[in-house]
């Protein structure tokens, strides 16, 4: 393993914020890998993998939610802040999304960029050698819709914080050798 960079780590994160903490629990679940557990090579990144996003489902987001949000970040990533893959803005009724399903076109989703631009699922694919990365998959439920014409990941933060009613995650890990 190559000399270990700082991580951005949890603590980092804008979620780690109480503008994000909730009462309440959402259970975040996926067949293709447990919580905690190795994410599948298909799921990884282009160059890596097939950049595949797994099946992923959630229970307990109260009825009352207005909007639901899917983050996914990597915070081992050697940066000051995580690095956040994926953006979708959900409709509330959805509860689960297929394998491959999490891109442009879905019905039910909407998807922001990313910190690196790309609308839709970006896979896990840390540096070489640079030990296992844990990707999380956020999943909040909001008192309030998110407009429309919120397009950035700075902007969506600045509409959820404040106002989320239950949040769950599921963890993954990824290495490359």
């Amino acid at each position: 393993m190559l000399r270990r960079f700082p991580v951005a780590g949890e603590r980092r994160s804008p979620f780690a914020s109480a503008a994000f903490d909730a009462a309440a629990g959402i259970s975040v679940t996926s067949s293709a890998f447990d919580d905690g557990g190795a994410i599948p090579k298909v799921c990884a990144g282009k160059g890596v993998g097939d950049d595949s996003s797994p099946q992923l489902s959630w229970s307990g987001v109260p009825a009352h939610a207005r909007q639901v949000v899917l983050i996914m970040d990597d915070i081992d990533v050697p940066l000051p802040r995580p690095l956040i893959h994926s953006i979708a803005v959900v409709d509330p009724g959805v509860e689960n999304v297929d394998t491959g399903a999490l891109r442009p076109g879905t019905p039910g989703f909407r998807f922001l960029a990313g910190t690196l631009g790309h609308r839709g699922y970006t896979g896990p694919r840390p540096i070489p050698r640079h030990g296992p990365h844990r990707y999380r998959f956020l999943v909040f439920a909001l008192d309030a819709t998110i407009p429309d014409d919120v397009s950035s990941c700075k902007a969506l933060l600045r509409e959820m914080a404040g106002h989320v009613l239950a949040r769950g995650v599921l963890t993954g890990t990824y290495e490359r050798a």
